[in-house]
C-alpha cells in the first residue's frame, strides 16, 4: 500500500518569507535608486561631473588612509612621501593657480609667488609659507590660500585701501590708513588726496584722522599735514593758508574745533591771513603777508 507524504507547513512559510524578504529589497532598492537619481538630477551636475567628483571622493579617502596608516606606524616623514606621489600618480597636484581681488595692485606679483607651487603634489602644498610671502606684499592686507581638488591652488587677496600721499625726499609714495607704503604715485594722481609730510609722519596717520574727525567741516577743506619736530602738526588749507596747532592730542583737537568755531563766525580761510598759529592757546596769532607783526585774536574769537 502506497505511503502519501504531505508537505511539511514550515517549508512552505519559510519559501514564502524569503519571496516577501526579496521582494522587499527590491522595493527598497527601488525607492533609494529612484531617490539618486531624483537628488542627481536636482544638483547642477552633469555625468562626466559626477563621475570626477566620486573619483575625487575615492582617491581621495585611499590617500588620507593610506596617510593616516602609515603616521600609525611611525613613518611620519614616508608616509608624506608616498602620500604625495599617490596623489600625484592619481592627478592631484597643482596645475592650475586662480587668483581673486586684486583690483589696484600688479597680480603678477602674487602669480610670480604661486608659480613656485607648480606641479607639486597636493599634499606638499605650502600654504602657510605662500601665505606669508603673500602678506609681505605692500598691497596685501590679508591673503587667504586654499587647494581645490584635484588640481587648483585658489588665492583670494584682501588689498589695502590707498588713504593719504606720503611725501619723501625724492618721490610720493600712496600709503593706506596704517601708514604702509603701497606704491609711488605721479603727482598729477595724487592732486585729490590729502598729503603728509614730515619725519616719522607716517606713523601717525590714524593720531592725524582722529584729530580731523575732530572738526569735521574742515576736513575736506585740509589739502596737507605736516608732521613738525615728531610732536605736533602744520595743517595746509585748499585756500593755501596755514594752521599751526600746539602739541598733544587732546590739545590741539581742541585748538582745531576753536578754529572751525571762529571760522564759521568770522570766515577766516579764504581771507587775507597766511598763517594761523594756535600753538599758545587760547590765544591765536594771524600773519598778514606784508605786515611785520602779527595780529592776535583772544579766546572769544576777537582782535
Amino acid at each position: 500500500m502506497a505511503k502519501i507524504k504531505r508537505s511539511s507547513g514550515k517549508g512552505v512559510r519559510r519559501a514564502a518569507k524569503s519571496q516577501s524578504r526579496a521582494a522587499g529589497a527590491r522595493r527598497a532598492k527601488a525607492k533609494t535608486t529612484s531617490f539618486v537619481d531624483k537628488a542627481m538630477g536636482v544638483l547642477p551636475f552633469s555625468e562626466e561631473q559626477w563621475s570626477t567628483i566620486w573619483f575625487t571622493l575615492i582617491i581621495g579617502g585611499a590617500v588620507g588612509l593610506a596617510f593616516v596608516i602609515a603616521n600609525l606606524a611611525g613613518v611620519p616623514a614616508l608616509a608624506k612621501a608616498q602620500v604625495a606621489v599617490m596623489a600625484s600618480d592619481a592627478g592631484f597636484e597643482v596645475q592650475h593657480v586662480r587668483v581673486t581681488g586684486t583690483n589696484r595692485m600688479d597680480e603678477r606679483q602674487v602669480y610670480a609667488r604661486a608659480l613656485a607651487q607648480r606641479d607639486r603634489p597636493m599634499p606638499q602644498v605650502e600654504i602657510e609659507e605662500l601665505r606669508s610671502e603673500l602678506l609681505n606684499l605692500p598691497w596685501v592686507k590679508d591673503a587667504r590660500v586654499s587647494v581645490q581638488l584635484p588640481s587648483t591652488l585658489a588665492i583670494d587677496i584682501v588689498e589695502r585701501t590707498p588713504h593719504a600721499v606720503l611725501e619723501k625726499p625724492d618721490k610720493l609714495m600712496l600709503i593706506d590708513a596704517e601708514g604702509v607704503e603701497l606704491e609711488p604715485v605721479a603727482r598729477e594722481s595724487a592732486s585729490e588726496m590729502l598729503r603728509i609730510s614730515g619725519p616719522g609722519a607716517a606713523k601717525q596717520v590714524e593720531p592725524l584722522d582722529r584729530l580731523l574727525a575732530a572738526a569735521p567741516a574742515l576736513g575736506p577743506q585740509v589739502e596737507g599735514a605736516e608732521w613738525v619736530g615728531n610732536r605736533r602738526w602744520n595743517l595746509s588749507f585748499n585756500s593755501g593758508q596755514v594752521l599751526a596747532l600746539p602739541e598733544g592730542a587732546e590739545e590741539s583737537a581742541s585748538a582745531l574745533v576753536k578754529f572751525a568755531r571762529i571760522d564759521g563766525q568770522n570766515r577766516l580761510l579764504g581771507g587775507q591771513v597766511a598763517t594761523f598759529d594756535m600753538r599758545s592757546p587760547p590765544r591765536i596769532y594771524m600773519r598778514v603777508p606784508g605786515r611785520a607783526d602779527a595780529v592776535e585774536i583772544g579766546a572769544t574769537g576777537n582782535p
